[in-house]
């Protein structure tokens, strides 16, 4: 049977979405206190939070002028690859805000599906990521789509609701989460009798729905992320059962035999941007296919830039002063770190300079910055005490220094739309991946997918 892999645009209608669906789509990324001050710009003072509410609880039906409608439709994002001129369409599973994604849409692919349950991360991927309900599903739990709560639902039943929800795609994008792989459950299902290579081995762990999704929708290629951890994870083990189980399914992972330092399935983002990252990348083909052979991710050395930006570069000249340490939490890492060095310990903050690399920005970034502390000219050789150095405390990044650390945006930009608190923006960026080390692992595979979808569609004739 030949699927039918295109949207028709003849069948697509361009609609503009009326008042209430404009506000209703913004509504999932800003709160109403936002969007009224976004329209009090055009128009000073003739929207406030409680009109908004009376609008969205059906007691009133204002209008908006052709103004505000158009600066409230900026606020959307623009799609960069679209259904008519992409070369591949993918899925992007425990989506965060679009790291991933970001990397291959500027190698030419099209989102088609994206799941991420974490109400504040979809509020900033909906802030910058297009998500036309017309050729893209959105979906929060996705174990709503492989059913993998649900014990009564056989694997047959579970892979055909998986088929009907996510459309036809080529690449299966997952940044999963690294849970224990827990035995808990396993002996319940071999009681009842349906023990199934992975569906065994692997249940109870966010993986297993990776790998469901994977068996249902055969696709041409995947990109698995996670942290360099993994390989370690409960003294390899996880690690074995992820590749056992995706070779059961029948791909070729790049790279597979390849251990130690010098593994090319860890990727550095220092390499990009100025940043001490280290992520491991499971890049496979389906093995049917017969593309996989000359692959490999020693190539992302090729892409590297000839100049990554330098830290200084990332930082605004003028931030607010809310960023700066606190002299009591300034006084509490520095001494922390000197009883630790003291001891012949390494644990300590990083203070960062222009022409620094700087440690991995974490999920905790949020509680005191510790891991990056941009250095405003603290002198070490004075007296904590001294009025002029304590005025001289370092700073945490900003959330759009975070932004284009991660490379979200590019030095000097503000593109990247932060519509969370400080605290959320800290978590999402420290989640999340650098995106040029996915762009360039997308350029890489782009000619194997396009090979594998040509070869895909010629058997399926």
């Amino acid at each position: 049977m030949i699927i039918d892999h295109s949207f028709d645009p003849e069948k697509i209608q361009m609609t503009e979405l009326t008042d209430f669906e404009l506000l209703s789509k913004l509504l999932e990324i800003y709160d109403q206190k936002a969007i009224a001050e976004f329209l009090n710009e055009v128009s000073p003072d003739r929207w406030c939070r409680e009109t908004l509410n009376r609008w969205v609880k059906g007691k009133a039906t204002p209008k908006f002028t052709h103004d505000e409608y158009l600066k409230l439709s900026e606020l959307l994002p623009k799609p960069e690859v679209t259904a008519e001129n992409c070369d591949f369409r993918f899925i992007d599973l425990f989506a965060g805000i679009g790291g991933i994604r970001k990397g291959f849409e500027q190698a030419g692919g099209l989102c088609v599906f994206t799941s991420e349950w974490n109400k504040y991360a979809v509020r900033t991927y909906k802030a910058n990521h297009a998500c036309d309900d017309r050729h893209h599903v959105f979906n929060e739990d996705i174990r709503e789509v492989t059913l993998s709560g649900d014990d009564s639902v056989s694997e047959e039943e579970a892979y055909e609701n998986i088929k009907k929800v996510i459309p036809a795609y080529d690449v299966l994008l997952a940044g999963f989460p690294c849970q224990p792989f827990s035995i808990a459950g396993v002996s319940k299902k071999n009681a009842l009798g349906r023990q199934h290579g992975f569906e065994c081995e692997t249940q109870g762990t966010l993986f297993f729905d990776v790998a469901r999704i994977i068996a249902a929708t055969r696709p041409k290629a995947f990109v698995l992320e996670n942290v360099k951890n993994l390989k370690s994870h409960d003294r390899g083990k996880t690690f074995r059962v992820i590749m056992e189980t995706l070779k059961e399914l029948g791909y070729e992972v790049a790279d597979e035999n390849y251990e130690g330092s010098r593994d090319p399935k860890i990727i550095d983002g220092k390499h990009f941007i100025p940043q001490h990252r280290e992520r491991i990348v499971l890049v496979g083909f389906r093995k049917d296919l017969n593309v996989h052979d000359s692959f490999t991710l020693k190539d992302v050395e090729k892409l590297y830039p000839e100049k990554a930006p330098k830290l200084g570069e990332l930082l605004d000249s003028d931030t607010d002063e809310k960023y700066i340490l606190t002299p009591k939490l300034w006084k509490y890492l520095f001494d922390y770190a000197k009883k630790h060095k003291e001891k012949g310990n390494g644990f300590g903050f990083g203070l960062v300079g222009e022409n620094s690399t700087a440690r991995t920005l974490s999920a905790r970034y949020y509680k005191d910055g510790s891991e990056i502390l941009i250095d405003r000219g603290w002198d070490f050789s004075k007296n904590f005490d001294d009025p002029e150095n304590l005025s001289n405390r370092p700073r945490r990044l900003t959330p759009v220094e975070c932004s284009r650390l991660m490379g979200f945006s590019k030095p000097g930009c503000n593109d990247f739309r932060i519509p969370v608190s400080d605290t959320q923006a800290y978590k999402q960026f420290g989640n999340s991946v650098v995106v040029p080390v996915f762009s360039a692992v997308a350029k890489l595979m782009k000619p194997y997918i396009i090979t594998a979808i040509k070869k895909d569609s010629s058997s399926a004739a």
